[in-house]
């Protein structure tokens, strides 16, 4: 299997050759100006194609949220697409098709965002509508009320009644005490029920203006014409007053904690996680790197070693947010057969780990996996969708200048980094374990009815 694992990582150091070139001029022409309420627009041109892609993002999300009234992020965003001024949102989603193009809207713990796809020509029709609904939102009582029986309904079928889901929210749930990723970004169904109009109200008077926002173009379109526009839309708005933010930290972990489930289903699922910075530490860049090595593909160390020779699990994969607003979790996700012990599972995958705290991968492991980094980071922004949505996760995490860092960052992580990151964050004291295995059989006594 050894020759098997050369071979892919040599494969992979000729079909990904470095892409420094590439990833460095993708956001090099990238600008920003602020308008005269102090409204911040980042804009990359691109003129390959007659397109644009404009995004309004709201510095706002589920960790905004108060206990007691979690996924009321979720539900405003929801509500802008309901009532608003003279042209519905439903109005503008079918204009805005009808043109070709397309308008979605999306809120996560750290943002919400809106994203509107259309022809250059037609920029225009975004602007208005956008800066309408930063401005106004009309709440009936009733479309709140269908709302709620929806995002109700929504989350039974996306998490209560979703075995992967359930087991995040509450391995999550575990790993935060005091901290807002505590609660999922679509609420406690208590609290959902909860929601009023005049909690959706007040939610958007205090977020939704030019103080907590951005504006992000990118695709074909004049600066200057562009700003004149905003100018007169957006610029009009009165700028509000920033909205106050708190970094709410957890003390370290003191020790393994653990979220144990008990549920009906085909294979047992685990989660391991641990407590790690986001991109304003320099070790979030080999956690990077980790991510690769352990994960990403067939010649991968997990995929080697725990499926396809030790046969400990079906599937395993690993979850790190760079640009995540706050410090979270660097976890790794696995299905396995019934009858494998759960202990013998996060035995073999916490080995692996102890395998990159003792001996650094080699020069081949190492340049192959900065390669398939360097490569995804290409190929997955370069549509004028992603990268609008990339300098926006970058501006919300700590700055949309900081992506320029990415592939330089990367190439310099080297192997004692990996193994000093790898024994500095994945400690016991420091790990969380979600656990989700199907309930034992009935016992039965062999006694006819």
């Amino acid at each position: 299997m050894k020759a098997v694992r050369i071979f892919v990582l040599l494969a992979m150091l000729f079909l990904f050759p470095p892409f420094s070139l590439a990833g460095a001029v993708m956001f090099e022409n990238a600008s920003e100006a602020r308008l005269a309420n102090g409204l911040k627009v980042i804009m990359l041109e691109n003129h390959q194609a007659p397109i644009v892609s404009f995004q309004v993002w709201y510095r706002v999300g589920a960790a905004d949220e108060t206990t007691g009234k979690t996924g009321l992020a979720n539900m405003v965003e929801r509500m802008m697409f309901k009532s608003l001024g003279p042209m519905s949102a439903q109005e503008f989603i079918q204009t805005i098709r009808r043109m070709g193009g397309k308008a979605s809207g999306t809120a996560s713990h750290d943002y919400t965002c809106y994203c509107d796809t259309l022809a250059a020509n037609r920029i225009g029709v975004a602007i208005d509508f956008e800066a309408q609904r930063m401005r106004s939102l009309t709440v009936r009582d009733r479309d709140f009320r269908l709302e709620k029986m929806v995002v109700r309904q929504e989350r039974r079928m996306r998490i209560d009644d979703n075995p992967k889901s359930y087991l995040l929210e509450q391995l999550y749930a575990a790993a935060f005490q005091s901290e807002p990723y505590h609660w999922p970004a679509m609420g406690w169904t208590d609290d959902l029920r909860r929601l009023t109009i005049a909690d959706v109200r007040a939610f958007y008077s205090k977020y939704y203006h030019p103080a907590n926002a951005f504006i992000v173009v990118t695709g074909d379109f004049e600066r200057k014409e562009l700003l004149a526009r905003l100018e007169q839309t957006f610029g009009k708005i009165a700028p509000g007053e920033p909205a106050p933010t708190f970094l709410i930290e957890d003390p370290p972990q003191q020790g393994e904690r653990i979220a144990s489930i008990r549920r009906p289903g085909q294979v047992g699922r685990m989660v391991v996680a641990w407590h790690v910075p986001n991109l304003q530490s320099t070790d979030s860049y080999a956690l990077e790197v980790i991510k690769a090595l352990l994960a990403s593909g067939k010649s991968s160390r997990f995929y080697d070693d725990l499926i396809r020779q030790g046969a400990e699990v079906l599937e395993i994969s690993a979850h790190y947010d760079l640009t995540s607003k706050n410090p979270g979790l660097f976890s790794i996700s696995a299905s396995f057969l019934q009858e494998k012990k759960p202990e013998e599972v996060q035995k073999a995958i916490c080995d692996e780990l102890e395998l990159l705290k003792t001996n650094p991968p080699s020069p081949m492991e190492l340049k192959k996996a900065k390669n398939q980094l360097e490569a995804s980071f290409v190929f997955k922004n370069e549509s004028i969708i992603s990268m609008a949505s990339k300098l926006a996760e970058y501006e919300i995490a700590f700055d949309w200048t900081s992506i320029s860092a990415y592939i330089p960052s990367i190439r310099s992580v080297t192997a004692q980094d990996v193994s000093r990151v790898a024994a500095k964050y994945f400690t016991e004291q420091n790990l969380t374990v979600g656990v989700a295995t199907p309930p034992p059989p009935p016992v039965t006594t062999g006694e006819n009815p």
